[in-house]
């Protein structure tokens, strides 16, 4: 087994490599060969890159640029997801945010239809819906405090994690928040769309028919958590694609940012 050279071993081909490509093509191609078989694939690898570098003139990324793209990227992300969902139908029109009947209590949609007591309960989904896209006005100013308080260590971390590691960070950062925030506009979004009332007429209806059992539910709760998943979705949304689509990246930093882990 050939074992792996050393640390001081590598910076010396390193060296050697530069020293090549700039003096013939043949000399590169006749040692590298060698080189492979003193290098473990990574070593290799690294070796290659850094005499690309080095060639080119390409500096590493610093910490400056890895902040300062984080932070873009989160910005125009949570933009463009606040501004989203906050349209006229921006959950109720899209699939994945819709916000269906509280399944606790789907068996009141499922009997009231089956009656064919249709519009109240048509009428109640749709003003849940209501309800969480003038809550998502709320979430923009939370998600921009949380991107400018972003530390090194969170960028850095980000940068190298998984495609939905911003969108993770900023869950752990403003969920609290964003649960504070929304509950009382929540709460007037449903008052001032009758979600309320559809919903007494809904729950009402149904606890007055016979041989079944009286349900009930926090209408709040559960529409402030579905407007809050539709908001996180839609970042991890946009994050993937700044990772995956170099269309995406709309600035010489983001390029130069996100291309480094391409």
């Amino acid at each position: 087994m050939i074992k792996r050279i050393s640390t001081v071993h590598v910076n010396i081909l390193t060296t050697t490599i530069n020293y090549m490509f700039l003096t013939g093509r043949h000399l590169l191609l006749t040692s590298l060969g060698t080189m492979m078989f003193a290098c473990s694939s990574a070593q290799f690898s690294g070796i290659l890159k850094k005499a690309s570098d080095a060639l080119t003139g390409k500096k590493p990324l610093s910490t400056e640029e890895v902040t300062g793209g984080l932070k873009e990227a989160l910005q125009n992300g949570v933009t463009y997801s606040s501004e989203a969902a906050s349209k006229v139908n921006g959950y109720f029109k899209n699939p994945k945010l819709k916000i269906p009947f509280p399944p606790e209590i789907n068996k009141v949609e499922t009997k009231l239809r089956q009656l064919g007591i249709n519009k109240p309960v048509d009428d109640f989904i749709l003003s849940m819906n209501r309800a969480a896209e003038r809550a998502a006005k709320e979430a923009k100013p939370i998600f921009v405090t949380a991107v400018r308080s972003m530390t090194v260590k969170d960028a850095w971390g980000i940068l190298r994690g998984d495609n939905h590691a911003a969108t993770e960070y900023l869950q752990r950062t403003t969920t609290g928040q964003l649960k504070v925030k929304f509950k009382p506009v929540i709460q007037d979004a449903l008052d001032a769309v009758d979600a309320t009332k559809y919903y007494k007429t809904v729950v009402g209806t149904y606890n007055k028919l016979p041989f079944v059992s009286k349900v009930d539910t926090d209408l709040n709760e559960y529409v402030t958590g579905k407007a809050m998943d539709g908001l996180f979705y839609l970042i991890a949304q946009e994050e993937a694609k700044i990772r995956k689509d170099p269309l995406a990246r709309t600035s010489d930093l983001l390029k130069r940012v996100f291309g480094e882990v391409d």
